[in-house]
Formats: structure tokens, sequence, C-alpha cells
């Protein structure tokens, strides 16, 4: 029976291991520089929307420990690139103000498999009409800003 379980340990840390040396090179988790600045229109705003947005739609995504394993990190990757595609903060690509507040208002955003593993993502009423306000005072009516890749 020992000898089961410690065949049993072992497999299991040789499993452990590959997905880790799977997730670490096979997935490139990037951070490229910030080329674009956004005027907030107060450091709360700018806090709201880096708990919330910045992992997925910036160039200062926090890779967490997860990151790192497969399959995870996979998922992972995939997320990040498809927002930055989407809406960068980090270099202004496809930022429309009336999309953000429109999303944040559906409950599309943060996606609730966000908001599972980033609690501090989870905002109250307040804090979502807060967040909401200082977007559209960021970003005034009709601010579209369309510039370079994600």
């Amino acid at each position: 029976m020992a000898k089961i379980i410690g065949i049993g340990l072992a497999l299991a840390v040789v499993v452990l291991v590959v997905l880790v040396a799977v997730g670490n090179f096979a997935v490139e988790r990037t951070n490229p520089p910030v080329t674009f600045t956004i005027n907030w229109d107060s450091p709360e705003t700018e806090q709201l929307v880096r708990a919330a947005c910045f992992d997925c739609h910036s160039h200062e995504t926090r890779w967490p420990w997860y990151a790192h394993i497969a399959p995870p990190a996979f998922l992972l990757a995939n997320h990040v690139n498809e927002g930055r595609s989407e809406m960068n903060f980090s270099t202004g690509h496809n930022l429309r103000a009336d999309e953000m507040i429109e999303e944040i208002e559906r409950g599309n955003m943060p996606p609730a498999d966000y908001l599972l593993l980033h609690p501090e993502a989870n905002f109250n009423a307040d804090q979502k009409a807060q967040l909401i306000a200082g977007l559209r005072a960021t970003f005034p009516a009709g601010f579209r800003f369309q510039r370079g890749g994600g």
C-alpha cells in the first residue's frame, strides 16, 4: 500500500512539473510598454478602473501564480490577448466611453469568471456608480479614441 501511495505521489509530482513547464514555456505573458496616458478625473476612478479592467485591457496585467500552470495559463493568456485587442488603456486603442459604460451597466464587465478570482473588482452599487461617473468625467460625451493596436 505504501508503495502504491509513493508511486501515486511521484506521478502527481511529475504531472505538476509538466503542467508548470508547459504553462511557463508555451504561454507568452507579456506587458509591453505603456504608450498612452489617460488624464483621469480622479485617483478614485483610476483605482476602480485598475481593479476591474487593467488586467485584461492594458499592458499592466498582474499575472497571478496560476498563469504559470497549464491549462489555466492558456485560458488567461487568451483572455488578456482578446481584451487588449478589443480595448487597451495602455495604447489608447479603441477607447470608447459609451461602450465601456454600456458593458458595465449590462453586467458584462468585468466578466463573472474574473470576479471569482478577483473579489476586489466585484463592486457594490455605489462603487459601480462612482466608476461610471468617473468614466463619463474622464471620457466626455461622444469621446472615442482610436489609436494603435491592442
